[in-house]
């Protein structure tokens, strides 16, 4: 019999961290083992040892092409069934483009987007079926940000990219949920604001990582497209397909 297994890129901090701890406390024996991907080997330990469910650990960088054929290897060597699937590896970084180096503006690429693809991609031919697949996208990926310019356009195809793969596997009846929180209570802001702040009042719109999840599950087992946590958000997202984003880019430019 196959195992059945949940994955989670990212799994060492913040919103991963928080997957597997809700994962755990939902899925009781419905999983066989957790698998917690990070490139922190000290962090999943420490993870691994508060749940309560089996877990593997994988210290890997994904955007690491060795790292993704060693996994992709160990997917085809073991007899398992992926029922969850969650991409949360990924950082972003606030800034004037042309004021952050290159190499880290295109690490943002490689991790928020060609790791989350690449991840997919090896884990979809063991998915069964009524398997879910949870991508972490943003709120920012509704529109362009000014100062957040890579990051934005990099959970922009996070969600387009999602909601196409979502359509393709309809008939594998494998259901794909492009979440997309607004600002979260996580350690996401000791690295973002390394060249600059955020706007004061994204702040004010903050929320706790346990809620964003709480409701990303809920929609993720609702086979909802797309999860947006609080009201704040949700009022943001229908203004974005309402009023032309050039607009949004003028005002938000004038916020401090």
């Amino acid at each position: 019999m196959k195992k059945k297994i949940a994955i989670i890129t990212g799994a060492s901090s913040g919103l991963g961290q928080e997957f597997a701890f809700q994962l755990d406390g939902l899925m009781g024996g419905s999983l066989d083992e957790i698998w917690l991907i990070a490139r922190r080997r000290e962090r999943l330990e420490e993870l691994s040892k508060v749940l309560d469910a089996p877990t593997r650990i994988f210290s890997m960088d994904v955007t690491d092409e060795r790292d993704m054929d060693a996994f992709r290897e160990t997917l085809a060597a073991e007899a398992v069934s992926v029922r969850i699937l969650v991409n949360c590896a990924g950082y972003g970084l606030m800034g004037r483009f042309d004021g952050i180096p290159v190499d880290e503006q295109l690490g943002m690429l490689e991790v928020n987007g060609k790791a989350l693809i690449r991840m997919t991609y090896e884990c979809i031919p063991y998915m069964c079926k009524n398997g879910r697949i949870i991508q972490l996208a943003s709120s920012a990926a509704f529109v362009p940000q000014k100062n957040f310019a890579v990051y934005a356009a990099a959970k922009s195809c996070v969600l387009s990219f999602s909601r196409a793969l979502r359509e393709e596997l309809k008939e594998k009846a494998i259901w794909v949920t492009a979440v997309c929180p607004g600002p979260v209570e996580t350690e996401f802001f000791d690295i973002a604001e390394k060249y600059a702040s955020t706007l004061a009042v994204k702040k004010l719109v903050m929320v706790s990582p346990q809620r964003v999840i709480r409701d990303a599950l809920r929609d993720s087992y609702h086979k909802k497209a797309v999860s947006v946590c609080s009201l704040p958000m949700k009022v943001f997202r229908i203004l974005t397909k309402i009023i032309p984003h050039g607009w949004f880019l003028s005002v938000m430019g004038l916020v401090k």
